[in-house]
């Protein structure tokens, strides 16, 4: 069975962030509907300055562990605790440089574990954990079928996490004070999510 290297992890953040930035204003819009409007502008400096860690030398753990602190230090505001808690979690939960699908699930499994430690949000918040939360359970679930299989099923449970946000109330952030005005946006960070699963995806595929 194939399994995860740092090489194709660093494939698939390259895949993500192009993913991201393809729709920074989209993701920007949906923020400024419910938040402070830079939600696209954010995640592609995090997504940025996590490929910018990279060192060629560094053990997968290590390149990690560089990512979740490049950017907390390169970020400001959620994005930078959030993302930079769920690559530091990353790290935590691996020790090889490669990955059955099984542990590959672990991995991200860690990762949410940190994030959950970060926030009180959970599913039905209208934020990020709508689709992330989602996403992970996915890889846990399908890690038998193979990364590819496990990473598709999983961008579409984060889609469908992303989708069920438009209906929401949002109960964090500055949304959350606007109350059931935000229904009817979905959350940007949701959003986010679903389009790096959705890259992660294409770039196994691929």
């Amino acid at each position: 069975m194939i399994e995860m290297n740092r090489e194709q992890f660093v494939e698939m953040m390259a895949a993500g962030l192009t993913a991201v930035q393809a729709h920074k204003d989209e993701l920007s819009a949906l923020d400024s509907a419910t938040g402070d409007g830079d939600h696209g502008i954010a995640i592609c400096e995090a997504m940025s300055a996590a490929i910018n860690s990279v060192k060629p030398d560094a053990e997968f753990k290590a390149m990690l562990n560089d990512m979740g602190f490049a950017i907390m230090m390169n970020t400001s505001g959620s994005i930078s605790t959030l993302m930079g808690a769920l690559f530091l979690g990353m790290s935590d939960g691996t020790s090889k440089n490669e990955l059955t699908p099984e542990e590959t699930a672990n991995m991200f499994a860690s990762g949410l574990g940190n994030v959950r430690n970060q926030t009180k949000a959970d599913i039905g918040d209208k934020t990020m954990m709508d689709a992330l939360i989602p996403a992970v359970a996915a890889l846990k679930d399908t890690h038998t079928e193979g990364l590819a299989i496990m990473f598709a099923k999983a961008a579409v449970a984060a889609d469908e996490g992303r989708a069920n946000t438009e209906e929401m109330v949002a109960k964090f952030g500055r949304a959350r004070n606007l109350g059931d005005r935000v229904i009817g946006h979905t959350d940007a960070g949701a959003t986010s999510i679903a389009y790096l699963f959705k890259a992660f995806a294409d770039a196994l595929k691929d």
